[in-house]
C-alpha cells in the first residue's frame, strides 16, 4: 500500500473537496487517478460515504480491472473509467459527479454549445450528450470510449451526469466547477428564450487549439498542474 499511499491521500482529500463543495451527494458519482505511464489506476469504493473515507478506503485496480489492493468493491463504474483511460491517454484523472445543473441538461438532451472562452480553453469545442446505457455495464463502459474521442474534457451523460477530465486531479476539479458555471449559465438563457449566442468560430479554434497543445504534452507526460 506504501507505494501508492500519496495518489490513494490526493484520492480522498480530492472526494471529500468536491463534496464539501457540492458536486459530489451521499455515495453518487466516483473519481479516479490514473498516473502517466503507468498500468494501474486508484477509484473510490462503491457505495461509500466520501467524507469517511481513508486512504486503506481506496481501490487499486489494474487495467483489466484485477483489484490489486483496498479490501472494499470498487466503484461500478470502474470499468467506464479504465475505456475512458485507454482512449484518451491525455487523460490521467477523471470525476463523474451527478452535479444538478448539468445533470438537468441531460433530461432535456441538450449540449452545451461553445459559450464562453475559458469553457473551450478547458473543456473543449463543446459539452457533448452521451447517450444513455445503464449504470455499471458493459454497454456503458463501450458506449462512454466511444464518445469521449473527440477530446474535450468534460461530457454530458443522458439521464445520469456528467463526465469530466483533467491532465490531473486539480484540473478536473477546476473542470467540474467550470462546467457547472456553464450549465446554470446555458439553463437561464435558455429559459429566456431568446437566442443563444455563441463565441466567434475563430475565437472557439484558437481556444480549442490551447487546449489540444495541453492534452498532447500530458499525454508525453511534460505537463504540470500549471498546464504549462
Amino acid at each position: 500500500m506504501q507505494e501508492y499511499l500519496e495518489l490513494k491521500e490526493q484520492l480522498v482529500a480530492s472526494a471529500q473537496e468536491l463534496t464539501q463543495k457540492g458536486y459530489l451527494m451521499a455515495t453518487g458519482g466516483n473519481i479516479s487517478i490514473h498516473p502517466a505511464n503507468s498500468e494501474v489506476f486508484v477509484i473510490t469504493p462503491s457505495n461509500f460515504d466520501y467524507m469517511k473515507m481513508k486512504p486503506q478506503d481506496v481501490c487499486l485496480l489494474d487495467m483489466s480491472l484485477n483489484q490489486l489492493e483496498g479490501e472494499l468493491k470498487p466503484s461500478v463504474e470502474a470499468g467506464m473509467h479504465c475505456e475512458i483511460y485507454k482512449a484518451r491517454p491525455d487523460v490521467h484523472a477523471i470525476v463523474h459527479t451527478h452535479q444538478v445543473y448539468a445533470s438537468a441538461l441531460t433530461l432535456i438532451k441538450a449540449p452545451i454549445p461553445a459559450l464562453f472562452d475559458e469553457q473551450v480553453r478547458f473543456l473543449g469545442r463543446s459539452v457533448e450528450i452521451i447517450p444513455y446505457a445503464p449504470s455499471g455495464t458493459g454497454m456503458l463502459s463501450g458506449t462512454v470510449a466511444k464518445h469521449v474521442r473527440g477530446h474535450n474534457n468534460a461530457y454530458l451523460m443522458q439521464n445520469h451526469g456528467a463526465l469530466v477530465f483533467g491532465h490531473d486531479m486539480e484540473r478536473a476539479i477546476h473542470n467540474v466547477e467550470i462546467l457547472e458555471k456553464c450549465s446554470l449559465a446555458y439553463l437561464i438563457a435558455l429559459c429566456s428564450e431568446q437566442k443563444v449566442n455563441k463565441i466567434p468560430l475563430a475565437v472557439r479554434e484558437i481556444a480549442f487549439s490551447k487546449l489540444r497543445k495541453d492534452q498532447k504534452k500530458s499525454q508525453q507526460g511534460e505537463i504540470n498542474s500549471a498546464g504549462e
